[in-house]
């Protein structure tokens, strides 16, 4: 079990950390086109984690209809907690169906270059992206529990993906005028949600097959969400060209392979 929560810590507390602490290196916004396709490629490596590691799992402890049933129930509790983000950062005078940069990706709609609205752009990014946190460790928590392998599989490619999100959180918090090593840690404890998810995994995996094929599903569905209906659209809308499904795809065939060691 403590091996599991250490993965859960790995994939978001070093991960989300890890891509805080090269924004605060560089000491400048980080590239949106960067960000896109790093974006982009860790939501192909998700891809492959769901098609290629998640789902298989849950069938071979359920049936289709619980894994469809899993999905489903993923997308949805992503979908009520996208919205109940956006209800809280829109304003009545712009409701922001497309995002245009990295910043109102993750549910800022409005960013000026006032450091203080900054500071509120990078704290409210900081709050989506934990929020988004928790499925990812309650796949962690639920592979790891049923399959040692596939929890830590699962964990490093988790890892790989926040990292371009802890780069996209920490860039307005700079910004807004704190410390580069506090927003170093300020992204790292938004990944520590990662631990909340894992936890309640295991708790699932413990209960039984049933549980552990409806709470792989369920993070799986989670996942797929956050990679078509918010990554990858936007990604295409902010870089203007094929580039970014481009290098969906070759994370897709990345995380293929990384599932099949």
């Amino acid at each position: 079990m403590m091996e599991i929560i250490l993965f859960s810590a790995l994939a978001g507390i070093a991960g989300m950390g890890l891509g805080g602490l090269i924004t605060a290196i560089m000491l400048r916004r980080p590239s949106e086109n960067i960000i896109c396709w790093l974006l982009s490629f860790a939501a192909g490596v998700m891809v492959s984690i769901v098609c290629f590691g998640l789902v298989p799992e849950t069938l071979e402890l359920a049936s289709a209809f619980v894994c469809m049933l899993g999905l489903i129930i993923g997308i949805l509790v992503i979908m009520v907690l996208n919205r109940a983000v956006d209800r809280i950062t829109e304003t009545r005078a712009e409701k922001l169906k497309l995002h245009y940069t990295h910043e109102e990706l993750y549910h800022e709609s409005l960013i000026i270059s006032d450091p203080a609205r900054m500071l509120r752009s990078g704290i409210l990014m900081l709050l989506a992206i934990a929020l988004h946190n928790v499925p990812e460790g309650i796949a962690i928590g639920a592979g790891g529990s049923y399959d040692f392998r596939l929890g830590a599989l699962l964990s490093i490619l988790i890892a790989v993906h926040n990292i371009p999100e802890g780069m996209a959180i920490a860039a307005p918090l700079l910004v807004g005028g704190i410390n580069r090593w506090k927003v170093v840690l300020l992204t790292a404890l938004a990944g520590a949600t990662t631990l909340v998810g894992g936890f309640i995994g295991i708790a699932m995996g413990n209960i039984s097959d049933f549980a552990v094929a409806l709470s792989l599903s369920s993070a799986g569905g989670a996942m797929l969400y956050i990679v078509f209906g918010e990554i990858v659209p936007q990604s295409v809308i902010m870089t203007r060209n094929r580039m970014a499904p481009i290098v969906t795809l070759f994370g897709i065939i990345v995380g293929l392979i990384a599932t099949q060691i």
